[in-house]
């Protein structure tokens, strides 16, 4: 049996017939010259069961050249590369290793990373995490809002991101880490972005406040971890990166109420009949939340006009939720003129905007000397209902919470809904703004601008 040399395997010429020349060195590894010329290295072996197989290694390499990289099935292989790989594979087949199926698993696992890797980019998960991910009561209610946070943006009027495919906005998320695998991304990138959104804002998206802004950083942080989360879930990934990632902190509770005088401004500021101005006084009469009425569709308000009726998917308690409707606040809603085709209030597609530019307006006409935001109407109107002397488990169905009297063993039992008691709260509140803006809180008149 000959001993192969480099300069043998450069010396050996091909023949009509393919040729295999055993090396006596290495056990069952071969020296193939096709017909071609071209030269490979295959072992021809006994698997476990006894069967003869055979097994190519790669192709001959003439170079000489050792790399650090440990020899592999399918790469080029000098002579001491091959020997080594045979050796390699002979002491698995000592151990009862059928080295065939180990080859044949590795192989369909490296096709199978190939066919993936394209659909486990960031760009294309993203987009495939927000079409299927669903929680126990259906669609996330902020996914829109949440998609824009990634980099996604649907088109106007979608209701499901399963039914449309979305915009990748520039500059976001989902533009610079399109091509990047997620399992590339690890926890200093996440460290680096959630500090980019802190002090520069989100990436793509225009900023709002422009100094330091934890809370940016904190919903950045909370979707990347929320993402990542669900990857894991469906093996895209084996750990979380953001998990040992710094978290900013939240900032302290909001305790804005707006006073007597303040309501009165915020209603003469309101007088212009348009959408966003109806908008901002229902919440002031109802205290409900901003997308309760901002979406709301004709079909959820009663027959009569008394009642508006949230359906579960928009509360954030995804308990639905009945308000009785004042007749201040009916009229509000009998004035809004039909748009043709479209089933909501205050919109042509249900996705209203620019909240941000027409709060500027409001507060720019308002010329109060504390800022406040538009949730902090909720609390103004919790907060007069009780000093009003409402009590406290009226208000807490009025505004559809369910914690304190509402909670526990009294929230199981007690099911009922008390709506005359909450009709006779929003009536009350409803005269009260009333009386402030016509400047007798005792005597409930028509208020400008709201006379039939």
């Amino acid at each position: 049996m000959p001993q192969l040399t480099t300069a043998a395997l450069r010396k050996y010429r091909a023949q009509a017939e393919r040729r295999e020349i055993r090396d006596s060195l290495a056990p069952g590894l071969r020296l193939v010259i096709q017909p071609s010329g071209a030269k490979s290295w295959a072992m021809r072996f006994r698997r476990p069961d006894g069967r003869p197989a055979k097994l190519t290694l790669g192709v001959v390499d003439l170079s000489e050249i050792e790399t650090p990289d440990e020899p592999v099935v399918g790469a080029g292989l000098t002579l001491r590369q091959a020997r080594q790989l045979a050796h390699a594979i002979d002491r698995k087949r000592a151990r009862g290793i059928d080295v065939v199926e180990e080859y044949k698993a590795s192989k369909l696992r490296a096709q199978a990373e190939l066919a993936t890797r394209g659909q486990n980019t960031f760009g294309a998960t993203v987009i495939q995490f927000f079409q299927e991910r669903r929680t126990r009561w259906g669609l996330p209610r902020r996914w829109r809002g949440d998609s824009r946070t990634l980099g996604l943006r649907w088109p106007r009027g979608c209701t499901d991101p399963a039914q449309a495919d979305p915009q990748i906005i520039k500059g976001s998320l989902a533009d610079t880490w399109s091509d990047r695998p997620i399992s590339s991304i690890d926890g200093n990138d996440i460290r680096v972005v959630i500090d980019q959104a802190r002090r520069h804002g989100v990436p793509g998206l225009r900023r709002r406040n422009l100094g330091l802004s934890d809370a940016r950083g904190r919903k950045l942080f909370d979707l990347l971890s929320l993402f990542f989360n669900w990857a894991l879930q469906q093996c895209k990934v084996l750990s979380n990166p953001a998990v040992k990632v710094w978290r900013p902190s939240p900032s302290a509770s909001r305790t804005r109420v707006l006073s007597a005088t303040e309501i009165v401004a915020l209603w003469r500021a309101t007088e212009e009949a348009n959408p966003f101005n109806a908008i901002v006084r229902l919440l002031l009469l109802t205290g409900c939340r901003r997308n309760e009425v901002a979406l709301l569709r004709w079909e959820e308000i009663s027959e009569d006009g008394a009642t508006l009726n949230v359906p579960a998917s928009r509360c954030k308690n995804h308990r639905p939720h009945s308000v009785a409707l004042a007749p201040l606040a009916r009229d509000i809603i009998a004035k809004m003129p039909k748009i043709e085709g479209s089933p909501f209030v205050f919109s042509r597609s249900g996705a209203f905007g620019g909240w941000s530019k027409l709060k500027l307006r409001l507060d720019a006409e308002m010329a109060l000397s504390e800022p406040w935001r538009v949730h902090d109407l909720r609390r103004t109107f919790v907060t007069h209902l009780a000093e009003m002397g409402v009590r406290p488990d009226v208000i807490e169905l009025t505004v559809n919470h369910v914690s304190g009297s509402r909670s526990g063993v009294a929230g199981v039992y007690n099911r009922s809904e008390l709506m005359p008691e909450r009709r006779a709260a929003l009536e009350r509140w409803s005269a009260h703004v009333a009386g402030l803006v016509n400047g007798d809180a005792a005597k409930v008149i028509p208020l400008r601008g709201e006379q039939r």
